[in-house]
């Protein structure tokens, strides 16, 4: 079947959107010079930019500091909208603040959205929802063009993030005179959606293979290193709040730094270690990887690796392999989390979950 699965599903139908959702944002945003002018002004000269969401929107804005950090030469801090309404000293510091939200009018991040005009910041909102409080309120708005998500968890509003964040990365770091080869990124992005859409099919059918053999797992370890941390981290939020599954994310490194203890065959370890070998940072970071993907086979744990189409050294090392067709490292990021995705909605549907509406969320966060 197309959705490898018998039962159907708003947010499998939805993870199979994401081409078309990534090449509607695209093609709004082909002509880039109202972005640039817009942006121009707005960061030619500033040297600090909060990020402030809650839940994926966050982890999206984890990958969009590096991006930003790597392609516009601005520090950037990310923080929890829930925690950075009770700080005090942030506003001496005078930052640009961008707000990240898939409804537009999740209640934290609309509150920062308001405490940071309060404060006469620049603000700058990314959301799928045109006409939306945050939308309305920011002194810059962008729109992803997701699309309607009826699906309580985010797929497709999270990946469109990711390439919103490109966009604007993109857009800034061409007015900051950004060393980057911003037309690498750029053309990298261009090619997404004919990339995912064609792997779809294979990732589904490989993700609920892998669901079903680890449907007794007690828990799941996510690792990854830079932007793929940021994408563990939302594979994990998938497990839990989409299949009830425990699952925690950490950077590659610091698995050694206590949570190897739990690694076995009952306490899978899913090891992000994509790469672009035409990036030297990339494949330094590759190299470690593969090293840690070693180590824990050696400890007898299960493994399980997203990794680049052809890398057979690793495949070879772990008990299944998912793979990711190249692109950069932002590129990247943007497909290895469509498996997650398709990893969680299974766990869900073969355990007779509605992957839909998981109990005690719901789609947008008002403040009462």
């Amino acid at each position: 079947m197309h959705f490898a699965h018998k039962k159907r599903s708003l947010m499998l139908e939805e993870i199979f959107e994401q081409p078309a959702a990534i090449q509607r944002t695209l093609d709004y945003y082909r002509d880039s010079s109202e972005v640039e002018r817009v942006l121009a002004p707005a960061f030619s000269h500033r040297d600090r930019l909060v990020i402030a969401a809650s839940g994926s929107s966050r982890h999206a804005g984890l990958a969009g500091e590096l991006i930003i950090e790597d392609l516009c030469n601005l520090a950037v801090d990310v923080e929890y909208a829930s925690e950075y309404l009770y700080r005090t000293a942030h506003s001496l510091l005078s930052p640009a603040l961008m707000v990240i939200s898939q409804s537009g009018e999740t209640a934290d991040t609309l509150a920062v959205l308001r405490q940071g005009k309060g404060h006469r910041l620049l603000t700058v909102a990314v959301t799928n929802v045109a006409g939306s409080p945050i939308m309305r309120e920011a002194d810059i708005a962008f729109l992803t063009h997701a699309g309607k998500e009826s699906a309580i968890p985010a797929t497709k509003s999270f990946t469109t993030q990711l390439v919103m964040l490109q966009l604007l990365a993109l857009a800034v770091g061409k007015v900051r005179g950004s060393r980057a080869n911003l037309a690498r990124i750029r053309d990298g992005l261009e090619k997404l959606p004919d990339l995912a859409g064609s792997r779809l099919p294979r990732w589904a059918e490989r993700a609920n293979e892998i669901a079903r053999r680890y449907q007794k797992a007690r828990a799941f370890i996510m690792l990854g290193r830079g932007i793929h941390y940021a994408i563990a981290r939302e594979g994990a939020l998938k497990l839990k709040e989409t299949a009830y599954r425990q699952a925690e994310a950490f950077p590659s490194g610091e698995v050694r730094h206590g949570p190897q203890a739990l690694v076995s065959q009952d306490i899978p370890t899913l090891v992000i270690a994509t790469h672009d070998p035409d990036d030297p940072d990339s494949l330094l970071r590759y190299r470690k990887t593969l090293k840690i993907a070693k180590e824990l086979r050696a400890k007898g744990g299960a493994v399980i690796a997203l990794l680049n189409e052809g890398d057979s050294e690793l495949k070879e090392l772990v008990s299944y392999a998912v793979e990711v067709p190249a692109s950069n490292e932002y590129g990247l990021a943007v497909l290895e989390v469509m498996p997650l995705q398709m990893l969680a909605c299974y766990f869900a549907l073969n355990d007779g979950i509605n992957p839909d509406r998981p109990r005690n969320l719901s789609k947008a966060v008002l403040r009462k």
